[in-house]
């Protein structure tokens, strides 16, 4: 498992605007991207990328959602700190063993020929989404907090999907 924190290389559809007529008269902006990761696990720091999606909006206040669409990839908030992030996923491997004969591994009980019923069962731990705060056009957060994706059954190109609640 790898545990550095990767720069995101990232692709953002979008323009920051709302869209269309019934995106200006409801105030949600959405951005979708694409991020392709390197390895099979691997945790990334979007939290700049996010930062960036929320001011070239031009949002001063309201909310932001960033959420996988994918159910081996998981979004949290928490530190960045390198060996922190190996406990995280020292914790992972001791909850769900990669090794470990899970039913959805065997083609008695499932027809997925991936063998990553472990990046499943690590993603419910983690969750799929993070909701947070924005004031004064920055994103609400600790000190310490980070928005972090991470990677369970990589490597691959995964969605994501940023919408930005403001009032209008």
């Amino acid at each position: 498992m790898s545990t550095e924190i990767q720069e995101t290389a990232v692709r953002w559809h979008g323009n920051g605007k709302t869209n269309g007529a019934r995106g200006e008269r409801s105030g949600v902006i959405v951005h979708r991207m694409d991020i392709e990761t390197t390895k099979r696990v691997e945790i990334r720091d979007l939290t700049t990328l996010v930062q960036e999606m929320v001011r070239s909006a031009g949002v001063d206040a309201g909310l932001v959602t960033l959420s996988s669409m994918h159910t081996t990839t998981a979004i949290f908030v928490n530190e960045p700190q390198t060996a922190l992030l190996d406990d995280i996923e020292l914790l992972l491997e001791r909850l769900a063993p990669r090794g470990e004969e899970w039913k959805h591994n065997d083609p008695r009980y499932s027809d997925c020929d991936r063998q990553n019923a472990d990046a499943h069962l690590r993603a419910i731990v983690l969750g799929s989404s993070v909701t947070l705060q924005v004031a004064d056009g920055d994103l609400v957060m600790g000190q310490w907090q980070r928005i972090l994706m991470a990677e369970l059954d990589g490597p691959r190109t995964r969605q994501l999907v940023l919408q930005i609640l403001a009032p209008r």
